[in-house]
């Protein structure tokens, strides 16, 4: 099918409880691929298994038709792909271009002699992505703290944008949100899209997965019940399967 990322049959078991039983997606480059399902569906879980967090109990993965493991965060990052959780790991307390080099600080080294923070460097590269991305902050050297929701998601999508991420996964980005800055959150989304970024989008909200999403993958009770295309639904068939008054899709 020309996936990007791959996961396949993958299942992850904790004790006696089974997370995730089984359960195939892909996801493609340019496409938005939204995971819904209540509570305990086992959506964190399979994230968390391509990001590297957790390995599976069975299953495999694939990245450009190839198969690849995925057994720690950093094999994730080395494949190009990039996990913004809803906490969005920010350091508050440092500036704008700071946290886009947060863990990947350049340095240059002063006199020949002393090794500093390249803070010129930093700043010109933060300002290029935000400008790639069409992103407005005012001062690149605010610190976190003072930027609002949407601003700081901003950051943390130019963030993994920057280093290059070829598969960005998005846990409820516009959730404590405003309306307006839930509109720029999705607009940025598609832009990533027109980027050639593959995006997967775990949300609550139908109206944003319905307003960005291409195909809806639904998990319940750790299966995955329905695989379609957002032209091909609705909302109320999407709910019908999250609350299991709708056939299993195999």
């Amino acid at each position: 099918m020309g996936f990007l990322l791959e996961a396949r049959n993958v299942t992850k078991t904790f004790g006696g409880l089974t997370a995730v039983d089984n359960v195939s997606i892909g996801v493609k480059s340019g496409e938005v691929l939204a995971i819904v399902g209540d509570n305990g569906a086992g959506k964190s879980t399979l994230i968390k298994m391509i990001s590297g967090v957790y390995s599976p109990d069975a299953g495999s993965f694939y990245f450009d038709d190839k198969q690849v493991k995925i057994e720690h965060p950093r094999d994730s990052l080395g494949l190009g792909i990039e996990t913004i959780y809803q906490d969005l790991a920010l350091a508050e307390n440092l500036n704008v271009y700071s946290n886009i080099f947060l863990g990947r600080e350049q340095t240059k080294r002063l006199l020949g002699l002393i090794e500093v923070l390249d803070h010129s460097y930093m700043y010109s590269e933060s300002r290029k992505i935000l400008e790639r991305l069409d992103i407005k902050i005012p001062a690149l050297k605010s610190k976190i703290s003072t930027l609002s929701g949407g601003q700081r998601q901003a950051v943390a999508i130019s963030r993994s944008i920057y280093w290059n991420a070829r598969v960005l996964i998005m846990d409820e980005p516009t959730a404590a949100l405003g309306i307006a800055e839930q509109r720029k959150v999705l607009d940025l989304v598609r832009s990533l899209k027109q980027h050639g970024i593959g995006v997967i989008i775990i949300s609550h909200q139908m109206h944003d997965v319905f307003s960005v999403a291409d195909r809806i993958v639904v998990m319940r009770r750790g299966q995955k019940v329905a695989d379609t295309k957002r032209d091909e639904t609705n909302t109320d068939e999407i709910v019908k399967y999250i609350v299991g008054a709708e056939t299993v899709v195999t």
